[in-house]
Formats: C-alpha cells, structure tokens, sequence
C-alpha cells in the first residue's frame, strides 16, 4: 500500500511542481501562466492521479473491493506525497528565480488596487499588507505551509470523491487478466 501511495504521490507531485515552476519561472507577471485558474488546473489534473492510485490500491492490492476510510486514506497519502513534492518544487523555483516571484506578485496586488479605482489610502493600505506579506513570506516556516495549502485541500477533495466512488466494487471493476 505505501509503494502505491508514494508512487502516485510522486508522480502528482512532478506532474503538478514542474510545470507550475516552468511557468512561474518563464512568466510575465499578470500573465494566464501565473493566473489562479491555470494553477489549481494543472493540481486538479495531477491529483488525478489520486484516483487512479486508489483505484490501482482497490483492484491490485485488495482484490477489488475497498471501503471507504481505506479509501480516503490512501487519497491522503497520496496527495500528501504530492504537496510536499510541490512544496519542494516550489522552493526550487523560488531559489532559482532569485524569489523575483513574491515582488512580481506585490507589484500585480498593487496595480489591482489601482486598477479598481481605489484612493490613494486604499492603495497605501494594500501596499502596505503587502509588505508585511512579503516579510513573512522570507521566513521558510510561514512559505512551505501557505505553499503546502494551496494544494492539498484540491487533493482532499479529490481523495473524497475518489473514496466515494470506488468503493463501490462494481464502479470501473477490475478487468480480469487476459
């Protein structure tokens, strides 16, 4: 079961950390690379891989049949793997990028603000937060967990709807052995 979990883990984790740092890295700030939605597309793509594991888990491992807290679990595992294989993806491509990330970022949330007509006290405020934001974000104990969450509750969501799913034994049955 571990094999399967680290396994799928994995290859989440690369799925999702490569591309999004080749991105990030290669982007212009305000682009559709580094967009929210381009983002939580390629983890929701990745972690699709949890289902596959869980499925693999259920018709190799358990001989087809598997409840739904075993099934969740290894859903967690799996996108567990995969958030801390993001987590050192993103590190990576923050070091490699001289973290250019974090002021390209200020800069857009700035220009938002003004974008959207705010006052110039409305602007010196998100400025400001900002700021503090971006002293926070150097600290690697505030970085790797707000990393971190931005994956993992797209992999809880898809290891309950995985778990759900499959463990129903007639839901994608295991084909027999040609």
């Amino acid at each position: 079961m571990s094999r399967t979990i680290l396994f799928f883990g994995l290859m989440a984790g690369l799925i999702v950390a490569v591309p999004m740092c080749l991105l990030v890295a290669n982007a212009e700030p305000g682009s559709a690379a580094t967009s929210h939605f381009t983002g939580y597309l390629i983890m929701l793509l990745a972690l699709s891989l949890v289902f596959v594991g869980v499925k693999r888990l259920r018709d190799r491992e358990l001989g087809g049949t598997i409840r739904f807290v075993p099934a969740l679990l290894a859903g967690l595992g799996i996108s567990g793997v995969a958030g801390v294989i993001y987590v050192i993806g993103w590190e990576i491509t923050l070091a490699v990028t001289d973290f250019g990330f974090i002021d390209s970022y200020i800069t857009a949330a700035v220009e938002a603000a003004r974008a959207k007509g705010a006052s110039a006290a409305e602007i010196d405020s998100v400025a400001a937060k900002m700021d503090e934001f971006r002293r926070q974000y150097t600290n690697p104990l505030f970085r790797m967990p707000v990393t971190f969450v931005e994956i993992f509750p797209v992999g809880v969501l898809v290891s309950l709807i995985s778990a759900a799913l499959l463990r129903n034994s007639r839901f994608l049955p295991a084909r027999a052995p040609p």
